[in-house]
């Protein structure tokens, strides 16, 4: 594993994903994925039938025929004459697919040896898409600290600590959403609490995705909150994010090479990840 020490801003501008379907989809049961994929690649909850259609690279009859059995399922929902969004149904799949993922008992010793690897907090965050994508500090290991002596006040909770906008535990978590996602926690306000070192500038947070998404990691200066930096770490289910690591110390005991820090807070998100990916035989 090759680790290089990066700051809040060492990223390549520009993102070099794509959103189109790569090629028509042939089966019956693959158009029908191509239909519900399309709705996470549009802006928005709510779209026109040709929308859906274009963005699945299906035709309008084919793409209505999906829609109105996915309809009659509860996959979909009609919202007026020719528009749908997603329905409970794939709601309720994402919340039994995501009830799996590690607890507490799996991934705090985890948390407890990147604390004693690094001598800095540890803290796991997840994924919330309740309210508009947001992250939860779910475990932490701090040792005999105060978290009061960190700052973690319940305006912190409540705000900073909740904004994937402000700190890398956000950033890494933001840089693996898909760009509707993106977009919509962009056009939200910065903490009015959040550190000195938080990235205000839309363009200049967003170009710091693809160099996330390259190194695994993202390293945080001030920014959640003054006088602490911060190393972070996307926690991955396959392709898709569900959290971050993030590993916290005072900004004057940060070392001038990050990198066994970085390795570390690589290394305990990747066993969480990978209890995500390959659970316990009890968990299953």
């Amino acid at each position: 594993m090759k680790i290089t020490s990066a700051s809040a801003t060492d990223a390549v501008p520009g993102q070099t994903r794509t959103d189109a379907p790569r090629k028509p989809p042939s089966s019956l049961a693959a158009r029908a994925f191509a239909v519900q994929q399309a709705f996470t690649r549009l802006p928005g909850d709510v779209h026109a039938l040709r929308t859906i259609a274009a963005a699945a690279g299906l035709d309008d009859a084919t793409t209505h025929r999906i829609l109105q059995t996915g309809v009659t399922d509860g996959v979909f929902e009609q919202v007026g004459r020719g528009r749908y969004r997603l329905g409970t149904g794939t709601a309720r799949a994402g919340v039994q697919a995501m009830a799996h993922s590690p607890g507490s008992a799996s991934t705090h010793g985890i948390l407890e040896h990147l604390h004693r690897a690094t001598g800095g907090l540890a803290l796991l965050y997840v994924l919330s898409p309740f309210g508009g994508a947001k992250r939860l500090c779910t475990d932490y290991a701090i040792g005999d600290t105060d978290p009061a002596d960190v700052g973690m006040t319940a305006e912190d909770v409540v705000s900073v600590s909740r904004s994937l906008r402000a700190g890398a535990s956000g950033r890494v978590i933001l840089a693996h959403l898909p760009r509707p996602i993106q977009d919509l926690v962009l056009a939200e306000e910065v903490p009015p609490t959040a550190g000195p070192g938080v990235i205000r500038d839309n363009d200049e947070l967003a170009a710091t995705f693809d160099g996330i998404r390259r190194l695994g990691f993202a390293v945080g200066r001030q920014e959640c909150m003054p006088g602490w930096d911060s190393v972070a770490a996307p926690v991955l289910w396959h392709d898709a994010v569900m959290g971050s690591v993030l590993m916290l110390k005072p900004s004057p005991e940060m070392p001038a090479d990050l990198r066994p820090l970085i390795y570390h807070t690589l290394k305990a998100a990747e066993s969480i990840s990978a209890l995500t990916t390959n659970p316990p035989a009890a968990a299953r």
